[in-house]
């Protein structure tokens, strides 16, 4: 957990504060309607919720290694009569074994750089993804944290940890997907939308 220093879960105000519109920013990773949706690292559930929304009446999986975010991603998804989106505990690493079936899309959202092996991580969501389906890295852009404020204050993982998108890209191509796109994600992220 070391590689997430400095990068501890926001609450949803913060999260709002970036994004005011998280189902815009699916939109531009290019997330469509009907499309199961594997969220990896989850947390409290942003991008779970509005995923759930586009997906509909296909399934979200939000997968996360903290059980108590998860908790909270429940008790919204209760109080947004939320019925598509299914909450599985575990590691990224183990996705194919967690998933109970193939999707359309992985979505990893901010946790890349805490990803220990980028490899296995990839290989797990290129096995995970129907044919045709994509892996998408929403990822911070590869610049100091105090060039990417929130609400006037440094965010994001430590620079060290931030990797411009053909590094990410390098990373990714380690599975056999068939092609990478990047896309523009204001303020300070990227995405890499890997094609199986």
């Amino acid at each position: 957990m070391d590689r997430y220093q400095n990068t501890r879960q926001p609450d949803w105000e913060w999260w709002s504060v970036l994004w005011d519109d998280p189902k815009a920013v699916l939109e531009t990773l290019d997330i469509r309607p009907g499309e199961s949706i594997a969220d990896v690292g989850a947390g409290n559930g942003y991008f779970t919720l509005p995923g759930a929304e586009i997906a509909d009446p296909a399934t979200v999986y939000a997968i996360d290694i903290d059980q108590e975010l998860l908790d909270e991603l429940e008790a919204a998804t209760d109080r947004r009569g939320c019925s598509n989106v299914r909450t599985i505990q575990g590691d990224a690493r183990e996705l194919r074994r967690l998933l109970p079936a193939s999707v359309d899309v992985v979505l990893l959202a901010n946790t890349f750089h805490g990803i220990e092996s980028p490899a296995v991580f990839a290989q797990q969501a290129y096995e995970s993804l129907t044919p045709g389906g994509r892996l998408i890295v929403l990822n911070w852009r590869d610049r100091p944290p105090k060039a990417t404020q929130v609400a006037g204050s440094p965010r994001g993982p430590p620079h060290d940890l931030r990797t411009p998108p053909e590094e990410t890209i390098e990373r990714l191509s380690t599975a056999p997907f068939a092609s990478f796109q990047t896309v523009a994600v204001p303020p300070h992220h990227y995405g890499v939308i890997c094609e199986r």
